[in-house]
């Protein structure tokens, strides 16, 4: 765990705090913060790689922009506002199939989507191409410079119709997919979100390291009002206790998410209200 801040007594607060937050955690866990009214950046082993799960539709979004130059036509829109804001894959493979090579069409090569990453910067995430998107190997690091991308000024990769496009998405993501990064986060800030989640099979062929568990992912930006900071909690080898229902490995990397992103808030707004997000009682599929 590593913060540095213009305010050194909040650097050592946020270590110290992260830290306890992640403490008893029994899943492995990953962050990337930053806040840029007050200098301040945090990560904790923010360079190790995981299956991106739905947090894959920001790159995909991402992508999208910078291919059309912000400019998406009406079927396009839809399925961008289907994939972010209702994270409904069949809008997200549409995308991704859009921007990739379908020479085989069994194994869409997204090389449109390289050429965004590539441009942004994100040279440690690696895309799946056997058109699994949610296999994406993704970093904390390069998903908060995607939030760095998204809530900046610089026109250089997406301008500011693009941006400003994408930060409309992930706040209008339904309240039911609103959980994680954003818990704790000021009352007068515009939240912007996007989870991710997916459980391992128990199938045989799967690494002993992954069966059954589940990978639990949160970004969250907080812009307006003075707020301006981004936050990215990738989790995984949340275990199901044999016996116990499914869903418990998918609460408890919720609750790690959760934990980490109060103790973060609490710290750098700590005169603030904090946010409260409700979640249903067993995830999606």
């Amino acid at each position: 765990m590593h913060c540095t801040s213009n305010h050194h007594k909040l650097a050592k607060k946020l270590e110290a705090d992260i830290a306890e937050a992640l403490a008893n955690r029994k899943s492995m866990a990953s962050l990337s913060f930053f806040d840029r009214p007050t200098g301040t950046s945090c990560t904790s082993d923010a360079g190790k790689k995981y299956d991106a799960a739905s947090v894959a539709k920001t790159i995909i979004l991402g992508a999208l922009l910078y291919q059309k130059d912000g400019t998406l036509t009406e079927a396009e829109d839809a399925l961008a506002r289907k994939m972010i804001i209702d994270s409904d894959n069949t809008a997200a493979t549409t995308l991704w199939k859009q921007l990739s090579d379908l020479k085989d069409p069994k194994k869409p090569d997204p090389v449109k989507i390289q050429e965004f990453l590539d441009e942004a910067g994100m040279g440690n995430t690696v895309l799946d191409k056997e058109g699994s998107w949610g296999l994406t190997q993704v970093t904390a690091d390069d998903q908060a410079k995607l939030l760095r991308l998204f809530t900046g000024d610089d026109d250089s990769v997406l301008g500011s119709k693009s941006r400003s496009y994408a930060l409309e998405l992930m706040n209008q993501v339904q309240s039911i997919q609103r959980w994680g990064a954003t818990a704790g986060a000021p009352l007068d800030s515009v939240i912007h979100v996007k989870d991710g989640w997916l459980q391992r099979s128990q199938n045989p062929d799967v690494d002993s390291f992954d069966r059954g568990d589940w990978k639990v992912n949160s970004m969250a930006a907080l812009t307006e009002n003075g707020y301006d900071s981004g936050l990215v909690v990738l989790t995984e080898n949340n275990r199901v206790p044999e016996g116990h229902p499914t869903n418990e490995g998918w609460d408890y990397g919720i609750e790690t998410i959760e934990t980490v992103s109060r103790a973060i808030y609490r710290d750098v707004y700590p005169d603030a209200e904090g946010y409260h997000p409700s979640r249903p009682t067993s995830p999606a599929p």
